[in-house]
């Protein structure tokens, strides 16, 4: 089982599945990527963005959000949402644990959210007005606080 697994539901912006494509690969965790996609997976902004990192990252695409709950077996799924009433930070992750980020220009579904126990749907404080973070960010800022906790297995 992987250390921890990185889903992006429907992401539409290139580059940023891209800069998550490097993330995962340099920090050991499976990309999961969630379809419909916003762009044609061979994109050259894609491409640009992974360089060649796409040879080291486990990606793997799923038809739909059901589909990849029931093809991944995760330990504990965490949403990522600005409705969330609890930090990333203040979660003690566990190896299997997935990530689920929602698309850049809406986030996660209000419907989704709810799916899942209030406890695991996760925000990072941002000050006020402030919406969102970019999406490649926001996976980078919450993977590298769930891999220091696992005392950055597998990393140099």
């Amino acid at each position: 089982m992987p250390m921890l697994h990185i889903a992006l539901l429907q992401p539409e912006i290139p580059p940023n599945t891209g800069n998550i494509i490097r993330l995962c690969a340099n920090a050991g965790a499976h990309l999961h990527l969630i379809h419909p996609l916003g762009f044609a997976w061979e994109d050259a902004k894609l491409r640009r963005a992974g360089l060649d990192y796409r040879e080291w990252a486990n990606v793997q695409h799923h038809a739909s959000l059901t589909a990849f709950m029931q093809a991944v077996p995760f330990t504990r799924l965490f949403a990522m949402s600005a409705r969330g009433q609890r930090a990333y930070h203040s979660v003690t992750y566990t190896p299997g644990d997935a990530l689920l980020f929602g698309p850049e220009s809406r986030g996660l579904a209000p419907e989704i959210v709810g799916s899942v126990p209030p406890q695991q749907v996760l925000r990072i404080p941002m000050r006020s007005p402030s919406r969102s973070l970019n999406l490649s960010n926001a996976v980078a800022i919450v993977l590298y606080e769930a891999w220091r906790q696992l005392g950055f297995h597998g990393g140099q």
